[in-house]
């Protein structure tokens, strides 16, 4: 059985299955936005996608948070990189982190002040307030933006572990989380 931390050879199981199931999770999400944006309005199939977009958001964001303090409490023995490529990848990952806590963190937000309130899976953790409070729903505004910046960032997350790393430089940093 693979160890549950990370080493400097490759990440633990732990960390991996953080990895693999957010990335489901995120392609899902993103399934269920471009549904929403491309599909019509009467289209039963954007409609069930929908549905499932705050619930899927706000457990994407709960195992971000963990998964963030996962990270930072391996940060010692995780694998890296040195140079430039070592020090573009930490920007790559710190920008990926960074909207994974900013994209759902302004909806969170938004959601507090609205009159709609929020509901996680019909446990209410923000009850519908009688006006909305207006400075708190201007971040929520960028929202969709954001979330597809990220899905950019993810795309090219993908691009460089896939045509960087395992095709051009046909090195084994994909086999670090690829297990």
């Amino acid at each position: 059985m693979p160890p549950l931390f990370d080493t400097p050879a490759r990440y633990g199981l732990v960390s991996r299955a953080f990895h693999w199931a957010m990335a489901a999770l995120f392609a899902a999400q993103f399934l269920s936005a471009a549904a929403h944006w491309g599909l019509a309005r009467e289209n039963p199939a954007r409609e069930l996608l929908w549905s499932y977009h705050v619930s899927l958001g706000t457990t994407l964001f709960l195992l971000v948070l963990l998964r963030g303090l996962w990270g930072l409490a391996n940060i010692p023995r995780r694998p890296h990189d040195s140079g430039v490529a070592g020090l573009a990848a930490v920007a790559g990952h710190v920008a990926l982190y960074a909207l994974m806590v900013i994209v759902p963190g302004v909806r969170l937000l938004g959601a507090a002040g609205s009159t709609r309130g929020l509901n996680y899976f019909g446990i209410p953790v923000f009850p519908a307030r009688e006006t909305e409070i207006a400075w708190m729903q201007v971040p929520a505004e960028w929202h969709g933006e954001l979330g597809w910046i990220l899905a950019l960032l993810v795309v090219g997350h993908i691009a460089m572990a896939t045509i960087w790393h395992r095709l051009i430089r046909r090195d084994t940093v994909m086999l670090r989380m690829a297990g």
